[in-house]
């Protein structure tokens, strides 16, 4: 027997406008602080005794960190005036997409894989107003001869690719970017 079936039967005489009350435990009290002692919340209603804590006003602001160095300015800071290429910033701005070898499995045996292609099956995504080079890195196996033409290839993914009998070829950055604008 479900729940749903065990919903006691109300005799429509017994619901009256007097009688209707909400579910028993659905309703508290609010909590009357500053009443006394006795309430259990008086004197300092709840807020501890000295501190930031117990004093009127908003407080700290929500990126607060206790008193410790926030993380923005710990890290190291680019020259020039404050705009978005001195941010924060790791020591090496690097404008690459990187792509797995492993990644490349999703390609059928003998076919060429280039930029088009990486993008058509997603694994080079948002890159199409920004035109970063794309660089082929080692992570993963390779079980396929491929045809892959990149803007950049690391030593191991070179290796790994040539090794599965496919080719590599490296596309001038600037070529690719003037060759989409036609």
């Amino acid at each position: 027997m479900s729940d749903a079936d065990a919903t006691p039967v109300v005799d429509p005489n017994d619901v009256r406008l007097e009688s209707l009350a909400p579910r028993p435990g659905s309703r508290r009290k609010r909590k009357r602080i500053g009443r006394g002692p006795g309430s259990g919340h008086g004197k300092t209603s709840g807020r501890g005794q000295k501190g930031q804590g117990s004093r009127s006003g908003k407080g700290p602001i929500e990126t607060f960190q206790g008193g410790q160095t926030p993380i923005h300015m710990q890290k190291g800071k680019l020259r020039g005036p404050n705009h978005k290429k001195s941010m924060p910033f790791g020591p090496f701005r690097t404008h690459t997409i990187p792509v797995n070898v492993g990644s490349l499995t999703a390609f059928d045996a003998g076919s060429v894989v280039d930029v088009e292609a990486l993008e058509a099956r997603g694994l080079v995504k948002g890159n199409r107003n920004r035109r970063w080079p794309v660089k082929i890195l080692a992570q993963g196996d390779l079980d396929r001869a491929l045809a892959v033409r990149a803007h950049q290839f690391s030593a191991g993914a070179r290796a790994k690719i040539e090794a599965a009998g496919g080719t590599v070829e490296v596309i001038p950055a600037r070529a690719s970017a003037a060759a989409a604008e036609e």
